[in-house]
């Protein structure tokens, strides 16, 4: 008889789509091996998944209640096997102020910020002028918990206002120095490096659209253009905030390299797997096959990750 395998996707976050598209796939892959359900934790899931009483867990949620350990404390209560991160790691890594200050204890270097909770525009004025101070236009700002570059925004002094207003309903925004230069991702699978990749996005930045629109051209670059040093240096980086933030299974640190020096700006716990993600694509560049990576994660799974 097949072992149940149950993927969790769609979900409340702004990264609904994103998250379906990946169950599709992993579904695509392993509907042969597995009795496999895809489910949309909505009303009564918990029950539907009682009732269906899977042996494994593929969480393909992206962003809010999904990767932010919110799902993950529910799985351990369920005492259900499950992949990627577990509830502390996952908490720690989409919350850009907590994960900023962790890299910062273990000496990563993460481009400056200011933490800021949006209200009045007098309020609004006082963080401008800080900023004028402090970090200097441009900046990024972004809520401090969503993925998948989505409510970001790069600001100079004549947009900083408008940009703003579009984020007025978060409770908190990071505001991080913009650095100008490469975006360097990195893989890791378990405890290992897996591999890095460049990205030349014909956008200004690596942006939603960018990520999952193939209409965005984004360049894929592999290998990647730097020496054996520098990729074993970058890769060291991601390795150590892996590791550092408990994460487990597979991860992918997001990185700007500008002017000799990579500067990690998140560590995603639950990469997507769509057709035109990076971890499938850094995958198949080292010899594991999609179908493989796939199957590597759910023998991941596990309780008390």
């Amino acid at each position: 008889m097949k072992k149940k395998l149950l993927i969790l996707a769609g979900g409340y976050s702004r990264e609904r789509e994103i998250s379906i598209q990946t169950a599709k796939a992993v579904f695509k892959q392993i509907k042969n091996d597995y009795n496999c359900r895809i489910l949309d934790p909505r009303n009564n899931f918990i029950a539907e998944i009682r009732k269906f009483k899977p042996h494994v867990i593929f969480n393909a949620l992206h962003g809010r209640y999904g990767e932010d350990g919110y799902i993950q404390i529910i799985l351990e209560n369920e005492k259900i096997k499950y992949t990627h991160s577990g509830v502390k790691a996952s908490s720690i890594c989409i919350n850009k102020l907590v994960s900023k200050k962790i890299f910062k204890k273990y000496k990563i270097i993460s481009p400056s910020y200011l933490a800021f909770k949006p209200g009045s525009h007098k309020n609004s004025k006082k963080i401008f002028k800080k900023i004028n101070k402090t970090l200097k236009f441009p900046v990024v700002i972004k809520p401090i918990n969503e993925g998948s570059s989505v409510g970001v925004f790069i600001c100079n002094k004549t947009n900083f206002f408008k940009n703003l207003k579009k984020l007025r309903n978060e409770t908190e925004i990071l505001i991080e120095k913009f650095i100008p230069g490469r975006e360097i991702q990195v893989a890791i699978m378990g405890n290992k490096k897996l591999g890095t990749i460049e990205l030349v996005p014909k956008r200004k930045f690596y942006d939603y659209k960018a990520k999952y629109d193939k209409q965005a051209k984004t360049k894929h670059i592999l290998p990647v253009q730097l020496s054996e040093k520098k990729v074993r240096e970058v890769e060291n980086i991601a390795l150590k905030a892996h590791k550092i933030t408990g994460c487990k299974g597979i991860t992918r640190s997001d990185f700007r390299y500008s002017k000799n020096k990579f500067y990690l700006l998140e560590v995603n716990t639950q990469p997507g797997m769509t057709e035109l993600s990076l971890v499938p694509e850094i995958a198949k560049y080292k010899g594991i096959s999609f179908s493989k990576l796939i199957k590597w994660i759910i023998n991941d799974a596990s309780t008390n990750r």
